[in-house]
């Protein structure tokens, strides 16, 4: 999507990514440009409701001279606030890996991909936690959300999209208040202006939901640590 001036997230989404810093990055990264060029950003903490446990992100992205062969990445962490035990989020989407796992290659197809997860809600009872994948490609149009939810008692992670309609962009947002068990999303073909809501369980079962209301639960805090990340 078209970058403005404005703009915090590519999608106007109401929990936006951290468009900005990856745009600075780019931007200010100092040549010559080396397989090292890689950066980092934390996200702010979501606290569950009954303040146990804390979801947050840590961004990766390697910066490349072609900003089309810059790539970013991102897996997500929920801590255990007594305990200290710390929970790996992964989407299992089209460009979602475990940065940390490996150093970019070239030739798995991942260089110029965006995938940012990031959390957005946790359930009223702190039981589960709905985080934003948002993936993209560097250069294009492409843009668009996936849910992923993790059931802390199950100890089980979901990644759902909205399914067997037609759109080219979704944007996530947040916890249905009417069927607690499923996700809204707002979606849209490029070059129309009409966007649709839709309701989205677990499944991916898909139903027009147009009278509902998206609801989140949890309180955001922002670390002394949030923010571009030094550089290495």
């Amino acid at each position: 999507m078209k970058e403005q001036s404005l703009q915090l997230d590519p999608l106007n989404s109401p929990f936006p990514i951290p468009w900005n810093w990856v745009m600075a990055t780019q931007t200010d990264t100092v040549k010559p440009f080396t397989s090292n060029n890689i950066r980092y950003y934390r996200s702010p903490s979501l606290l569950s409701p009954d303040r146990q446990y804390a979801a947050y992100s840590r961004i990766q992205m390697q910066v490349s001279a072609d900003f089309t062969q810059s790539r970013v990445s991102s897996v997500m962490f929920v801590e255990n606030l007594k305990t200290g035990d710390l929970q790996t989020i992964v989407a299992e989407s089209p460009f979602a890996e475990n940065p940390f796992k490996s150093d970019p290659d070239p030739e798995s197809g991942q260089i110029g991909t965006i995938a940012i997860l990031i959390p957005i809600a946790w359930s009223e009872t702190g039981d589960r936690i709905l985080a934003r994948e948002f993936e993209s490609i560097f250069g294009t149009d492409i843009a668009s959300d996936f849910a992923v939810i993790w059931d802390r008692r199950l100890n089980h992670i979901r990644t759902i999209a909205p399914a067997g309609i037609a759109y080219t962009n979704a944007v996530l947002l947040g916890w249905s208040q009417v069927h607690g068990d499923r996700v809204l999303f707002r979606t849209v073909n490029l070059g129309e202006e009409e966007w649709h809501q839709w309701a989205v369980d677990s499944s991916g079962q898909t139903l027009l939901a147009l009278e509902d209301q998206p609801i989140t639960f949890g309180q955001m805090v922002t670390n002394v640590w949030a923010g571009p990340q030094a550089h290495q």
